[in-house]
């Protein structure tokens, strides 16, 4: 559980409309790329997995996320609602980014996440596989930050 007082709305138990509004504020964070600002939503002892590292509390998770931008460049990341219960949401996701080679990559995954009675994420357990691509095979092109509602997410690209 979390000790912070604040909550992180919307809270469980989620309803469909509650988990996709979750999800996209997951997605808007995470296209921030503000590694201090996005560990806020997690527990001060959230748990992680992300491919082969481990996780295992909020400074962890900002550090991680320092590291994961610092190599991910020009980084774009779609979310779905995939499935959620009461306090967990399971998501899939792709996000475009290269390295400083200038090499392209289009990663895809799955996230299963369980939220705090607060709404801060306690657990997230991530599967991801990167894809190389050329830069013309790009699909994510909106200026860095958020997605404009408008772009297309994942299902309407048919990804």
């Amino acid at each position: 559980m979390s000790s912070t007082a604040q909550t992180r709305p919307p809270l469980p138990p989620f309803s469909r409309e509650s988990a996709i509004q979750k999800v996209r504020l997951a997605e808007d964070g995470w296209n921030s790329r503000d590694a201090q600002k996005v560990s806020l939503a997690y527990t001060v002892d959230t748990r992680w997995r992300n491919r082969s590292e481990f996780v295992n509390n909020r400074d962890e998770a900002q550090a991680f996320l320092t590291r994961k931008w610092d190599k991910e460049l020009d980084y774009r990341l779609i979310k779905e609602l995939w499935a959620f219960t009461d306090n967990r949401i399971a998501v899939r996701y792709a996000y475009e980014w290269h390295d400083e080679s200038g090499n392209w990559f289009r990663s895809y995954g799955n996230e299963n996440w369980e939220f705090a009675e607060d709404g801060l994420m306690a657990n997230r357990f991530a599967c991801i596989n990167d894809l190389p691509i050329k830069e013309s095979e790009r699909k994510f092109h909106w200026p860095q930050g958020r997605r404009p509602d408008d772009h297309p997410g994942l299902s309407e690209l048919g990804l």
